[in-house]
């Protein structure tokens, strides 16, 4: 009947029957061929799975860099006014810490508020989008070219799990290398590193310079109010016409040697003192940290420089005099900053001294224009 051939069904295609009915079915088929049968309960590929893990932490990490990046652009616009030398509130009076009068000019959060008075919340982030996509274009090629040379992310391991294992009472047991094999061991592993990491920041500067001039130009059409460089394309058409192909790499040799000097001093600075001061493992992963921030202070000038150069020349108020001069070189550059004192502009965001620009080499005229006067009322 039916209700009868719905309880044979049901009976067959129970979680029960179905298993029993499996294992027959694998008992007889592995019989007469053990090698053709695909096992049910195969062991699942942990290096694959985790793998696809660090994959997705890496997206992951990528989309927060992302986000962080939006959200901390205002204070990026700032610090880019700031090193192309436009203060369009005049400096304050007041008593420094050692007690005697100075005159200081307004923080980064006061510069953004300023921004913000003038083009709203939306004016805040002027030129992100060309930084996005560099961001994105240049660390999809940067890893792509890394990969071409045949440069592989060297995975992270301790220095000792690796070599002693410890049994259940705690003693070391295993292989002992000698210590010259390890330390040459750890050279080949820091010259490769070093080798990947200078591939993939070089690629990453070549690629991203283009999307680097036209988010500084849109950013510098602040200061005369222009709106020529509106979008990504008409940026690109707008430089293009201006200065042909080279346009799009200016101010790159000064951002080159100064970001590769830098990389390549303070990762060999923390491999000298990890091997021969520092034998803590908690305290050797401090010190890349430390040294990549004294030499970024070191080398700051080069990208004070970089920007200015990417701005000179530009058809705007911001990269003509009395607001800059057009240099024709990038030396040429660092010597007026240097003369004029203005090689570490916004290297400081918080506390900022207003000393008037004094020129020692009569050679580069002052072309700065005037900072704003304030006038009390009567």
């Amino acid at each position: 009947s039916a209700f009868g051939d719905k309880i044979k069904f049901s009976c067959i295609f129970s979680p029960g029957c179905v298993s029993v009915w499996i294992c027959g079915i694998r008992r007889r088929y592995c019989k007469g061929n053990a090698e053709e049968m695909p096992r049910l309960s195969e062991p699942l590929n942990m290096s694959s799975i985790k793998e696809q893990q660090n994959e997705l932490n890496e997206w992951i990490r990528f989309g927060l860099r992302l986000g962080l990046q939006s959200a901390l652009h205002p204070f990026e616009y700032a610090k880019v006014l700031i090193q192309i030398g436009y203060e369009p509130v005049a400096p304050r009076p007041v008593r420094s810490i050692l007690g005697y009068d100075t005159m200081v000019l307004p923080n980064i959060f006061q510069y953004v508020k300023y921004i913000r008075g003038v083009d709203g919340y939306s004016g805040c982030f002027r030129g992100l989008a060309p930084r996005l996509v560099g961001t994105v274009v240049s660390t999809l090629g940067s890893e792509r070219i890394a990969r071409h040379f045949g440069c592989v992310e060297e995975k992270e391991s301790s220095d000792y799990d690796d070599e002693v294992a410890s049994d259940s009472d705690g003693y070391q047991i295993g292989r002992i290398e000698d210590s010259g094999v390890i330390e040459e061991r750890e050279r080949r592993v820091f010259q490769r590193k070093l080798k990947r990491d200078i591939i993939i920041h070089t690629s990453t500067i070549l690629i991203a310079q283009p999307f680097q001039v036209i988010s500084i130009r849109m950013m510098a059409q602040f200061v005369g109010r222009e709106t020529i460089y509106s979008s990504i394309w008409a940026s690109m058409k707008e430089i293009y016409h201006d200065h042909g192909l080279l346009g799009f790499f200016s101010g790159l040799v000064p951002r080159l040697v100064g970001d590769i000097t830098c990389l390549v001093l303070a990762s060999t600075t923390a491999y000298f003192v990890n091997k021969h001061f520092v034998s803590d493992k908690d305290s050797r992963k401090l010190v890349p940290i430390f040294t990549n921030f004294v030499y970024s202070t070191i080398f700051y000038p080069f990208q004070v420089v970089s920007v200015c150069m990417s701005l000179t020349g530009a058809s705007l108020a911001a990269g003509r005099p009395p607001h800059m001069p057009i240099y024709s070189h990038w030396r040429e550059c660092w010597q007026h900053l240097n003369c004029t004192g203005e090689l570490k502009r916004g290297s400081s965001l918080f506390w900022r001294y207003y000393r008037t620009p004094e020129v020692i080499n009569k050679n580069f005229p002052m072309t700065f224009a005037p900072l704003p006067t304030v006038t009390k009322y009567k």
